[in-house]
């Protein structure tokens, strides 16, 4: 039996196309990622050598909350159990400051905290050259 000579050969291209995205999604799966947060220069404070001094004591203990329940503004913050607004809490870190840029800051968030509040407040620790702060989380 003879073959017929076809006049046009025809390729399919459906498996190859398979092939490709099965490469392409095999390459995306298995890529690894770099971590941001591993890239970041975060240094821990060194303990205090010697005698404590009365300044030591003194920490700036701030709550960022959801909403401020006196303006009905996004972002509420609370120092010393008292709701202030971000441009007094720039004011108490500026005269901070200007003591000693070593005082410890802690912050606390609620969960439902926009983050937007957070970061306003971290740039203005930022800004006073305040880098001992620690964020928690409620």
């Amino acid at each position: 039996m003879a073959r017929k000579p076809q006049d046009n050969p025809q390729l399919d291209m459906t498996p190859m196309i398979d092939v490709v995205f099965e490469l392409i999604i095999f390459f995306v799966v298995t890529i690894k990622q770099e971590d941001i947060l591993s890239r970041l220069n975060v240094n821990r404070p060194q303990g205090a050598v010697g005698n404590p001094t009365p300044s030591d004591d003194i920490t700036f203990k701030i709550e960022v909350g959801r909403r401020d329940m006196y303006t009905d503004r996004e972002g509420s913050y609370v120092y010393n159990g008292n709701p202030v607004t971000l441009n007094d809490l720039d004011k108490y870190l500026k005269n901070t400051a200007a003591v000693s840029t070593d005082t410890p800051i802690i912050i606390t968030c609620s969960m439902d905290s926009p983050h937007k509040a957070l970061v306003d407040l971290l740039d203005i620790c930022y800004k006073y050259k305040l880098y001992s702060v620690s964020v928690f989380s409620m």
